[in-house]
Protein backbone atom coordinates (compact mmCIF):
# COMPACT_ATOMS: atom_id res chain seq x y z
CA UNK A 1 0.00 0.00 0.00
CA UNK A 2 1.30 3.47 -0.78
CA UNK A 3 1.20 6.02 1.02
CA UNK A 4 -1.82 7.48 -0.36
CA UNK A 5 -3.44 4.78 -0.02
CA UNK A 6 -3.00 4.58 3.25
CA UNK A 7 -4.19 8.02 4.16
CA UNK A 8 -7.32 6.63 2.27
CA UNK A 9 -7.90 4.08 5.03
CA UNK A 10 -7.58 5.79 7.95
CA UNK A 11 -8.81 9.41 8.44
CA UNK A 12 -5.75 9.73 11.81
CA UNK A 13 -3.02 9.20 9.15
CA UNK A 14 -0.83 12.06 7.85
CA UNK A 15 1.94 11.70 4.86
CA UNK A 16 5.13 13.28 6.22
CA UNK A 17 8.95 13.48 4.45
CA UNK A 18 9.86 14.80 1.21
CA UNK A 19 12.84 12.30 0.03
CA UNK A 20 11.56 9.35 1.89
CA UNK A 21 7.25 9.57 2.46
CA UNK A 22 5.67 7.85 5.36
CA UNK A 23 2.29 7.21 6.43
CA UNK A 24 2.12 7.63 10.39
CA UNK A 25 -0.73 6.75 11.61
CA UNK A 26 -2.02 8.28 15.25
CA UNK A 27 -3.95 6.43 17.97
CA UNK A 28 -3.94 8.95 21.30
CA UNK A 29 0.22 9.53 22.12
CA UNK A 30 1.34 6.61 19.67
CA UNK A 31 2.27 7.06 16.11
CA UNK A 32 2.53 3.44 13.80
CA UNK A 33 4.98 4.17 11.17
CA UNK A 34 4.06 2.66 8.19
CA UNK A 35 6.81 2.63 5.30
CA UNK A 36 6.05 0.90 1.79
CA UNK A 37 8.37 -1.08 0.00
CA UNK A 38 10.91 0.50 -2.18
CA UNK A 39 13.09 -0.51 -4.79
CA UNK A 40 16.07 1.27 -6.10
CA UNK A 41 16.15 4.60 -6.58
CA UNK A 42 16.48 5.74 -10.40
CA UNK A 43 19.93 4.83 -12.24
CA UNK A 44 22.49 7.42 -12.11
CA UNK A 45 23.01 9.09 -15.31
CA UNK A 46 26.15 9.02 -17.32
CA UNK A 47 28.69 11.67 -16.49
CA UNK A 48 26.92 12.53 -13.25
CA UNK A 49 29.31 12.05 -10.12
CA UNK A 50 27.27 12.36 -7.34
CA UNK A 51 25.57 9.56 -6.20
CA UNK A 52 23.62 11.36 -3.30
CA UNK A 53 20.09 9.89 -3.21
CA UNK A 54 17.50 13.03 -3.18
CA UNK A 55 14.34 11.29 -4.05
CA UNK A 56 13.56 7.54 -2.31
CA UNK A 57 10.52 7.25 -3.18
CA UNK A 58 10.36 4.41 -5.90
CA UNK A 59 8.32 1.87 -4.94
CA UNK A 60 8.96 -1.88 -5.38
CA UNK A 61 8.80 -5.79 -3.60
CA UNK A 62 9.28 -6.76 -0.12
CA UNK A 63 12.95 -8.85 -1.82
CA UNK A 64 13.94 -5.05 -3.88
CA UNK A 65 13.33 -3.20 -0.66
CA UNK A 66 15.72 -5.78 1.26
CA UNK A 67 18.43 -5.17 -1.57
CA UNK A 68 18.40 -1.41 -1.28
CA UNK A 69 19.20 -1.20 2.44
CA UNK A 70 22.16 0.37 4.17
CA UNK A 71 23.37 -3.19 5.91
CA UNK A 72 23.02 -6.49 6.05
CA UNK A 73 21.87 -7.14 9.66
CA UNK A 74 19.70 -4.06 8.82
CA UNK A 75 17.57 -5.94 5.85
CA UNK A 76 16.04 -9.11 7.59
CA UNK A 77 11.93 -9.27 7.89
CA UNK A 78 9.67 -11.04 9.99
CA UNK A 79 6.69 -12.79 8.45
CA UNK A 80 3.73 -11.64 11.08
CA UNK A 81 1.64 -15.10 9.44
CA UNK A 82 4.39 -17.55 9.43
CA UNK A 83 7.11 -16.09 11.96
CA UNK A 84 9.49 -16.64 9.87
CA UNK A 85 12.79 -14.69 9.31
CA UNK A 86 12.96 -13.46 5.52
CA UNK A 87 16.75 -12.99 4.63
CA UNK A 88 17.73 -12.04 0.91
CA UNK A 89 21.21 -10.43 1.89
CA UNK A 90 22.30 -12.84 4.25
CA UNK A 91 22.23 -11.06 7.63
CA UNK A 92 21.66 -14.10 9.75
CA UNK A 93 25.01 -14.96 8.74
CA UNK A 94 26.67 -11.47 9.84
CA UNK A 95 24.84 -11.66 13.05
CA UNK A 96 26.22 -14.85 14.06
CA UNK A 97 30.07 -13.34 13.23
CA UNK A 98 29.10 -10.28 14.72
CA UNK A 99 29.95 -8.35 11.38
CA UNK A 100 28.50 -5.11 9.76
CA UNK A 101 28.77 -4.53 6.23
CA UNK A 102 26.82 -2.96 3.79
CA UNK A 103 24.65 -4.59 1.17
CA UNK A 104 26.67 -4.28 -2.27
CA UNK A 105 29.59 -1.79 -2.99
CA UNK A 106 30.12 0.25 0.40
CA UNK A 107 31.51 3.31 -1.56
CA UNK A 108 28.29 3.77 -3.21
CA UNK A 109 25.76 2.76 -0.14
CA UNK A 110 27.26 5.65 1.76
CA UNK A 111 27.77 8.23 -1.17
CA UNK A 112 24.06 7.62 -1.73
CA UNK A 113 23.72 8.53 1.36
CA UNK A 114 26.33 9.52 4.10
CA UNK A 115 24.25 9.52 7.03
CA UNK A 116 24.70 5.55 6.73
CA UNK A 117 28.04 6.23 8.16
CA UNK A 118 26.54 7.68 11.42
CA UNK A 119 24.00 4.61 11.59
CA UNK A 120 27.41 2.22 11.32
CA UNK A 121 29.05 4.00 13.95
CA UNK A 122 25.03 3.18 16.13
CA UNK A 123 24.89 -0.44 14.68
CA UNK A 124 29.06 -1.17 15.71
CA UNK A 125 28.99 0.26 18.98
CA UNK A 126 25.55 -0.26 20.48
CA UNK A 127 25.38 -3.72 19.16
CA UNK A 128 29.48 -4.68 19.54
CA UNK A 129 29.54 -5.63 15.65
CA UNK A 130 32.70 -5.02 13.97
CA UNK A 131 32.77 -3.05 10.81
CA UNK A 132 34.39 -5.28 7.50
CA UNK A 133 37.31 -3.42 6.33
CA UNK A 134 35.93 -2.23 3.52
CA UNK A 135 32.87 -0.81 5.19
CA UNK A 136 34.75 0.83 7.38
CA UNK A 137 37.55 2.00 4.55
CA UNK A 138 34.62 3.45 2.50
CA UNK A 139 33.31 5.17 5.98
CA UNK A 140 36.89 7.21 6.08
CA UNK A 141 36.13 8.01 2.65
CA UNK A 142 33.10 9.20 2.13
CA UNK A 143 33.26 11.19 5.50
CA UNK A 144 33.15 14.31 4.06
CA UNK A 145 30.31 14.20 2.09
CA UNK A 146 28.22 14.43 5.25
CA UNK A 147 28.54 17.96 4.07
CA UNK A 148 25.91 17.28 2.03
CA UNK A 149 23.63 15.15 4.10
CA UNK A 150 20.05 16.75 5.20
CA UNK A 151 20.53 18.71 8.71
CA UNK A 152 17.50 17.55 10.66
CA UNK A 153 18.92 13.75 9.80
CA UNK A 154 22.16 14.43 11.18
CA UNK A 155 21.42 16.07 13.85
CA UNK A 156 18.97 13.41 15.11
CA UNK A 157 21.45 10.63 14.39
CA UNK A 158 24.31 12.70 16.71
CA UNK A 159 21.91 12.73 19.24
CA UNK A 160 20.76 9.12 19.16
CA UNK A 161 24.43 8.50 19.48
CA UNK A 162 24.38 10.32 22.47
CA UNK A 163 21.53 8.53 23.88
CA UNK A 164 22.73 5.04 22.94
CA UNK A 165 24.24 4.04 26.09
CA UNK A 166 27.50 3.55 24.19
CA UNK A 167 28.37 7.25 23.22
CA UNK A 168 32.29 6.92 24.35
CA UNK A 169 32.62 4.46 21.84
CA UNK A 170 30.39 6.00 19.18
CA UNK A 171 32.21 9.40 19.52
CA UNK A 172 35.84 7.69 19.39
CA UNK A 173 34.94 6.27 16.23
CA UNK A 174 33.43 9.32 14.80
CA UNK A 175 36.96 10.76 15.63
CA UNK A 176 38.85 7.77 13.71
CA UNK A 177 36.88 7.45 10.54
CA UNK A 178 37.10 11.40 10.47
CA UNK A 179 33.30 12.11 10.79
CA UNK A 180 33.71 14.10 13.99
CA UNK A 181 35.71 16.95 11.87
CA UNK A 182 32.96 17.37 9.99
CA UNK A 183 29.82 17.37 12.47
CA UNK A 184 31.19 19.30 15.01
CA UNK A 185 34.50 20.86 13.90
CA UNK A 186 35.10 22.61 17.34
CA UNK A 187 34.92 19.49 19.44
CA UNK A 188 37.39 17.96 16.93
CA UNK A 189 39.94 20.53 17.54
CA UNK A 190 39.69 20.47 21.16
CA UNK A 191 40.56 16.69 21.01
CA UNK A 192 42.69 17.10 18.60
CA UNK A 193 45.30 18.06 21.39
CA UNK A 194 45.01 14.64 22.99
CA UNK A 195 48.22 13.07 21.46
CA UNK A 196 50.05 16.19 22.92
CA UNK A 197 47.82 17.14 25.96
CA UNK A 198 46.13 14.23 26.91
CA UNK A 199 44.46 15.71 30.15
CA UNK A 200 42.80 17.84 27.78
CA UNK A 201 41.02 15.00 25.43
CA UNK A 202 40.44 12.72 28.78
CA UNK A 203 37.40 14.59 30.74
CA UNK A 204 35.52 14.30 27.28
CA UNK A 205 35.76 10.89 27.74
CA UNK A 206 34.95 10.36 31.25
CA UNK A 207 32.08 12.45 30.91
CA UNK A 208 30.56 10.54 28.07
CA UNK A 209 31.26 7.64 29.84
CA UNK A 210 29.25 9.42 33.12
CA UNK A 211 26.79 9.74 30.37
CA UNK A 212 26.95 6.41 29.20
CA UNK A 213 26.35 4.66 33.06
CA UNK A 214 23.61 6.94 33.46
CA UNK A 215 21.87 6.32 30.29
CA UNK A 216 22.13 2.50 30.76
CA UNK A 217 21.07 3.10 34.83
CA UNK A 218 18.47 5.08 33.79
CA UNK A 219 16.90 4.22 30.53
CA UNK A 220 13.60 6.07 31.46
CA UNK A 221 15.43 9.45 31.84
CA UNK A 222 16.05 10.66 28.25
CA UNK A 223 18.30 13.40 28.53
CA UNK A 224 17.43 16.83 26.82
CA UNK A 225 18.67 17.82 23.52
CA UNK A 226 19.68 21.03 25.42
CA UNK A 227 21.91 19.18 28.07
CA UNK A 228 23.07 16.85 25.22
CA UNK A 229 24.35 19.71 23.11
CA UNK A 230 25.72 20.99 26.41
CA UNK A 231 27.71 17.97 27.06
CA UNK A 232 29.57 18.13 24.10
CA UNK A 233 30.37 21.88 24.12
CA UNK A 234 31.44 22.32 27.50
CA UNK A 235 34.86 21.58 27.51
CA UNK A 236 35.72 23.68 24.14
CA UNK A 237 33.49 26.51 25.30
CA UNK A 238 35.54 26.66 29.00
CA UNK A 239 38.85 26.34 26.28
CA UNK A 240 37.29 28.94 25.31
CA UNK A 241 36.42 31.68 27.71
CA UNK A 242 40.30 31.04 29.18
CA UNK A 243 41.29 32.51 26.17
CA UNK A 244 38.84 35.04 26.18
CA UNK A 245 39.51 36.25 29.46
CA UNK A 246 42.33 37.72 30.52
CA UNK A 247 42.21 39.38 34.13
CA UNK A 248 42.36 37.52 37.28
CA UNK A 249 38.50 37.70 38.07
CA UNK A 250 35.74 35.15 36.81
CA UNK A 251 34.26 36.24 34.13
CA UNK A 252 31.39 38.05 33.98
CA UNK A 253 27.87 36.53 32.40
CA UNK A 254 27.62 38.51 29.83
CA UNK A 255 31.18 36.97 28.46
CA UNK A 256 29.95 33.85 29.25
CA UNK A 257 27.01 34.35 27.31
CA UNK A 258 29.05 35.72 24.29
CA UNK A 259 31.76 32.78 24.16
CA UNK A 260 29.07 30.31 24.49
CA UNK A 261 26.79 31.83 21.39
CA UNK A 262 30.38 31.75 19.63
CA UNK A 263 30.77 28.08 20.45
CA UNK A 264 27.45 26.88 19.57
CA UNK A 265 26.35 28.91 16.78
CA UNK A 266 28.33 26.46 14.23
CA UNK A 267 26.17 23.34 15.32
CA UNK A 268 23.17 25.13 15.22
CA UNK A 269 23.59 26.61 11.55
CA UNK A 270 25.10 23.00 10.57
CA UNK A 271 22.41 20.76 11.70
CA UNK A 272 19.29 24.02 12.25
CA UNK A 273 19.00 23.67 15.97
CA UNK A 274 16.01 24.74 17.15
CA UNK A 275 16.19 28.25 18.57
CA UNK A 276 14.66 27.01 21.86
CA UNK A 277 17.42 24.08 22.27
CA UNK A 278 20.14 26.65 21.33
CA UNK A 279 19.07 28.95 23.74
CA UNK A 280 18.93 26.40 26.48
CA UNK A 281 21.88 24.60 25.90
CA UNK A 282 23.93 28.26 25.82
CA UNK A 283 21.96 29.10 29.50
CA UNK A 284 23.51 25.52 30.78
CA UNK A 285 26.84 26.82 29.90
CA UNK A 286 26.48 29.68 31.19
CA UNK A 287 25.34 28.54 34.39
CA UNK A 288 28.24 26.20 35.39
CA UNK A 289 30.09 29.18 37.21
CA UNK A 290 27.40 29.48 39.02
CA UNK A 291 26.83 26.55 40.30
CA UNK A 292 30.34 26.13 40.91
CA UNK A 293 30.73 29.71 42.40
CA UNK A 294 28.29 31.88 43.02
CA UNK A 295 28.96 35.34 42.75
CA UNK A 296 28.17 37.70 45.08
CA UNK A 297 24.16 39.46 45.87
CA UNK A 298 22.93 36.04 43.72
CA UNK A 299 19.70 34.11 44.76
CA UNK A 300 20.42 30.49 44.88
CA UNK A 301 16.69 30.14 45.34
CA UNK A 302 16.09 32.12 42.24
CA UNK A 303 18.28 30.49 40.24
CA UNK A 304 17.38 26.98 41.27
CA UNK A 305 13.66 27.75 40.43
CA UNK A 306 14.89 28.98 37.07
CA UNK A 307 13.80 26.91 33.32
CA UNK A 308 17.91 25.87 32.66
CA UNK A 309 18.24 24.87 35.82
CA UNK A 310 17.49 21.09 36.00
CA UNK A 311 19.62 20.81 33.19
CA UNK A 312 22.08 22.75 34.10
CA UNK A 313 22.42 20.50 37.28
CA UNK A 314 22.21 17.60 35.64
CA UNK A 315 25.62 18.83 33.77
CA UNK A 316 27.11 19.64 36.38
CA UNK A 317 26.37 16.12 38.30
CA UNK A 318 27.58 14.57 35.41
CA UNK A 319 31.23 16.53 35.36
CA UNK A 320 31.38 16.11 38.91
CA UNK A 321 30.93 11.99 38.84
CA UNK A 322 33.43 11.96 35.86
CA UNK A 323 35.86 13.89 37.88
CA UNK A 324 35.10 12.37 41.14
CA UNK A 325 35.22 15.23 43.29
CA UNK A 326 33.15 17.90 44.42
CA UNK A 327 30.16 15.15 45.00
CA UNK A 328 28.91 17.08 48.42
CA UNK A 329 28.34 20.41 46.37
CA UNK A 330 26.26 18.12 44.63
CA UNK A 331 24.50 16.89 47.25
CA UNK A 332 23.89 20.64 48.43
CA UNK A 333 22.79 22.11 45.40
CA UNK A 334 20.07 19.39 45.06
CA UNK A 335 18.73 20.09 49.03
CA UNK A 336 18.83 24.05 47.33
CA UNK A 337 16.71 22.78 44.47
CA UNK A 338 14.55 21.01 46.56
CA UNK A 339 14.04 23.75 48.86
CA UNK A 340 12.90 26.32 45.47
CA UNK A 341 10.61 23.43 44.31
CA UNK A 342 9.18 24.14 47.51
CA UNK A 343 8.80 27.46 48.06
CA UNK A 344 5.30 29.35 47.35
CA UNK A 345 4.55 32.31 45.87
CA UNK A 346 4.93 34.53 48.18
CA UNK A 347 8.54 33.00 49.20
CA UNK A 348 9.78 33.69 45.62
CA UNK A 349 7.98 37.52 45.78
CA UNK A 350 10.15 38.22 48.64
CA UNK A 351 13.57 36.52 47.21
CA UNK A 352 12.70 38.84 44.10
CA UNK A 353 12.17 41.96 46.18
CA UNK A 354 15.53 41.38 48.19
CA UNK A 355 17.06 40.77 45.27
CA UNK A 356 16.40 43.67 43.16
CA UNK A 357 17.06 45.72 46.58
CA UNK A 358 20.70 44.53 46.41
CA UNK A 359 21.38 45.77 42.94
CA UNK A 360 20.00 48.84 43.73
CA UNK A 361 22.74 49.17 46.54
CA UNK A 362 25.28 47.91 44.27
CA UNK A 363 24.74 50.57 41.81
CA UNK A 364 25.19 53.57 44.22
CA UNK A 365 28.04 52.23 45.75
CA UNK A 366 29.81 51.67 42.03
CA UNK A 367 32.77 54.25 41.67
CA UNK A 368 32.55 56.60 39.16
CA UNK A 369 34.16 55.69 35.67
CA UNK A 370 33.59 52.05 35.93
CA UNK A 371 31.09 50.47 32.95
CA UNK A 372 27.95 47.97 34.15
CA UNK A 373 28.48 44.59 35.07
Amino acid sequence: AKPNEIRGLFRNCRIIGRRFKLAHIFYADHIIETATFRAAPREQQAGEDDLLIVDDNVYGTAEEDARRRDFTVNALFLDPTTHTILDHVGGIADLERRTLRTIGDPEIRLAEDPVRILRAVKFASRLDLEIDDPTWDAMCDVAPDLEKAAPPRVLEEILRLCRSGSATAAFQMLRDCGALAILVPSLEQYLGLEDDIPERAEPFWDLLASLDAHVQMEPNDVPTTALLVSILFTLPFELALEEEDSGDELPDARLRAAVAWEALQPLSEMTRLSRRDFARARRVLVAQQSILAPPARFSELLFARGEEFAEAFELFRLRTQARGVGLDLVDAWRERWQRARRADDDELDGERRRTRKRRRRRRKRRPKGRGGS
